[in-house]
């Protein structure tokens, strides 16, 4: 049986929406960091199957990935599983916590990738720091902060309720945590497209998070259905090297 070189697959192992977030390389930020409190409106619990497709370096992959995503007037939790042909479950990431003022409050953010333990991300609000299982940073919890499973439904969240203000060219800020550190992220706005699915076109708003200049960190496409209940209909992550890994909602099933 053939395998994929074990360099692509760490890459291809990124390929769930909260995997791609959970994967890309992180700088640790000093000094303040971005605390908005802004309204929201979480999505309905669903499930959501996604068809992946990537290139890297030269080589054509395909894979699947399942998103779950539960919350109800207190809590929330997001589960990931990422499959590639051949290797089977590659890639689980999990972010759990509290609804707060905020939005989403994380308590925990864990990932799991093939033949490597676990890595914990704990957001300790008794000591009102975020700590990792991975290093030995830490950082302020001063509110509203994010994992990186947990981010895209945060954002999500925020344009049901917002979504007269997402306009072309606007910017969002958040900070978020990874399995190693945390920094300030921010989405702009492009503006909306027509985007074909596995359940016909819809129109989606698409955002950019953009890396600074001097970062050579991938790039993020989002693509957010306001028909759909502003479910992740697509998303791209771009390499500097012009390596991609796209995926596409297959299905969506809301689950209560």
């Amino acid at each position: 049986m053939n395998r994929f070189p074990l360099r692509l697959l760490t890459r291809f192992s990124a390929l769930t929406l909260a995997g791609l977030l959970a994967s890309a390389p992180l700088l640790a930020a000093d000094g303040p960091h971005p605390v908005e409190k802004r309204p929201f409106n979480l999505p309905p619990s669903a499930e959501l199957h996604y068809s992946i497709q990537a290139k890297q370096s030269g080589l054509d992959l395909k894979g699947e990935g399942l998103v779950k995503w539960t919350q109800s007037k207190t809590a929330y939790s997001v589960t990931t599983e990422t499959r590639a042909m051949l290797l089977g479950k590659i890639l689980e990431t999990s972010s759990e916590g509290a609804i707060d003022a905020y939005g989403l409050a994380p308590a925990r953010f864990v990932e799991k990738r093939l033949r490597r333990e676990p890595s914990t991300t704990t957001f300790n609000r008794e000591q009102n720091k975020i700590t990792f299982t991975e290093s030995g940073e830490s950082f302020p919890l001063q509110g509203g902060e994010q994992d990186r499973t947990g981010i895209t439904w945060q954002f999500v969240a925020i344009a049901r309720a917002n979504a007269a203000k997402m306009k072309p060219g606007s910017e969002w800020k958040f900070f978020v945590a990874g399995p190693r550190d945390a920094e300030q992220w921010t989405f702009k706005v492009i503006g909306r497209e027509k985007i074909k699915t596995a359940q016909g076109e819809t129109e989606a708003l698409h955002l950019f998070r953009n890396p600074p200049p001097d970062d050579q960190a991938q790039k993020l496409d989002i693509w957010l259905a306001p028909k759909m209940e502003w479910y992740p209909v697509r998303l791209k992550f771009t390499d500097p090297n012009g390596d991609y890994i796209e995926q596409v909602l297959d299905s969506v099933s809301k689950t209560h």
